[in-house]
This record gives C-alpha cells, sequence and structure tokens, in this order.
C-alpha cells in the first residue's frame, strides 16, 4: 500500500525536518521530495507535515507513520534480502548504553540475530560517555547512547523524562543530605542529578556508586537511596519518588544512535544500518508507550 521510496523520504524530511536538506542526502530534487511526500499523504488520506515558508513539524499522524515506515521498511528489507539470496556477513561491533540492555535490547538483539546469522555481533556495555570515546576512535560500529536533549549529535531514537527511582517503602528526611546512588563519571545521569540538586541547594551525600546498573538497582531495592533513571525503564521493584518529597525536576534525556561511518568496511556499515532500523522501530514503540504512561 504504501510505496518503501515515500517511506524512505518521509523518513528523512521527519529527521531533518526540512525538504531541503532530505533532498540533498537523498541526492533527490526538492521537488521530487515534495512529490514523495503529497503522495504518501494521499495514500494515507492524512497530513503527516505541518509546514510553512519557515518551518516543518511532524502532525500527530506524522509522529505515528515514523513507527509505521520503520517497521515497514525493514519487513521489505528483510523480505528482499531473503528472496534475492543476499544476505549481511560480517562483524558488527555494536555499543548499547546499560539501562537499554536490561530491558528492550535483549529482544531487538534476539531478532536481529535470526533474521542475520551470518552476522558476528560483538556487543559492548558502557556508560554513555565511554561509548562516544570508543566510537570517535574507531572501535565501535554503531552506539546506541544517551545525549542531553539540547544536543544534536546522533539520530533520535527516544526522548523520555527522567525521574527518582527507590523502593517503593523508602523515606527520605529532608533536614538530611539526600543519599543517592550514582554510576561514576562520565554518566549522563550522575552530572544531571548532581546538576539540579547544587541548583536548589539541596545537600546530598552517596550511598552508592557503581558502574554497573544491576549493582544500583541492587542497592535502590534495598533501601539505600535515591537514582535518577530513565522514566520508560524503570526495573520491576523500583517506583517513582512522590512529588510530595520535594526532589527537583530532572528534565529528559534522549537515547540516540551514532554511526562509526567511513572507519569499517562497507558489510559492517550494512548490518549498522539493519541494526539501527530495527532499534528505531523499538524506540517508536517505547515512544507511543511512553505516551501513553503520561498522559
Amino acid at each position: 500500500m504504501y510505496d518503501p521510496g515515500q517511506l524512505r523520504t518521509f523518513l528523512a524530511v521527519a529527521q531533518t525536518l526540512s525538504f531541503t536538506q532530505a533532498a540533498r542526502r537523498l541526492g533527490l530534487r526538492q521537488s521530487t521530495v515534495s512529490q514523495h511526500i503529497r503522495r504518501l499523504e494521499d495514500a494515507t488520506g492524512r497530513p503527516l507535515f505541518a509546514r510553512d515558508t519557515h518551518r516543518v513539524e511532524l502532525t500527530e499522524d506524522g509522529e505515528a507513520m515514523l513507527g509505521f515506515a520503520r517497521t515497514i521498511l525493514a519487513a521489505h528489507e528483510r523480505a528482499t534480502a531473503f528472496f534475492t539470496g543476499t544476505r549481511l556477513r560480517g562483524r558488527l561491533r555494536f555499543g548499547a548504553s546499560e539501562d537499554f540492555v536490561l530491558t528492550r535490547l535483549p529482544e531487538i538483539l534476539e531478532s536481529f540475530r535470526r533474521d542475520h546469522p551470518e552476522v558476528d555481533l560483538e556487543l559492548t556495555v558502557e556508560l554513555s560517555g565511554t561509548l562516544h570515546t570508543r566510537l570517535a576512535a574507531g572501535r565501535l560500529d554503531l552506539v546506541l547512547a544517551k545525549r542531553r536533549p539540547a544536543d544534536t549529535h546522533g539520530e533520535l531514537v527516544w526522548r523520555s523524562a527522567l525521574d527518582w527511582i527507590g523502593a517503593p517503602r523508602l523515606r527520605l528526611d529532608p533536614d538530611r543530605p539526600l543519599p543517592l546512588i550514582l554510576f561514576p563519571p562520565p554518566a549522563l545521569t550522575r552530572a544531571r542529578a548532581l546538576e539540579v540538586l547544587e541548583t536548589r541547594g539541596r545537600s546530598w551525600r552517596a550511598a552508592c556508586t557503581s558502574a554497573s546498573l544491576s549493582g544500583l538497582i541492587a542497592a535502590a531495592r534495598a533501601g539505600l537511596g535515591v537514582m535518577a533513571h530513565t522514566r520508560g525503564l524503570i526495573p520491576p521493584g523500583l517506583v517513582p519518588v512522590p512529588a510530595r518529597a520535594g526532589l527537583p525536576e530532572l528534565g529528559e534525556v534522549d537515547f540516540v544512535l551514532l554511526h562509526g561511518r567511513g572507519r569499517g568496511h562497507a558489510a559492517a556499515q550494512e548490518a549498522a544500518d539493519a541494526l539501527a532500523a530495527a532499534i528505531l522501530a523499538a524506540g517508536d514503540q517505547l515512544h507511543r508507550l511512553s505516551s501513553a504512561t503520561d498522559a
């Protein structure tokens, strides 16, 4: 029903929020990009973009189409590979943030391994800052890591609020330093937690520091303190700290994909593109679930 070429054009416009930049990225004329979007909107019967001379924004239906487009294109690529007999091969060095690894990533990787059994997947789980360093050094082909919403590097997978979380029966004394459960530097959630506490003048102490998310979760479940964590990925056994505790808002965090373009072989880049498409589709599902929860 939906043309894959038009869907790829739609994704390029959605990612750049610019018909001009999308045309440049795809190697098409701007008029062709506009034609693709118009035909896709005709096929859906819905406007996918709100646009004028100054800006381009996704409509609510356009936001919904993001997930559908990625899912359709991923299925199209798998079908093409199956019936043409082409298979992805080579070594793919993938780095991921640990909080995503403990939730949705295993099922994504299981599906990827099933679809592409000849790809030698090498997984590295680290703090986001460490993953960025390894990618820059050419030691990774694809990275799923966090960034602040104000930053622009990487392709956005999912944006979520950060919450203070702890054990259900945890009680905080406002007259004593806040017990924190922290990743070591250069963790983004650590930096954000300390920044907002210092801005508010709230005293704190390190109740637990660990580079392992499993260790932090165990400490939080034991009631040792509170930790900053992505709202949509709260581990079982932990809950958001009630608003009456008076803790400052932590803001939002982005999960983004970053490619090590030009550093690996073509086979690794093709495998990275396939895994990125699967992660982006899962990110759209997480976004919809998070939005439903927030509502």
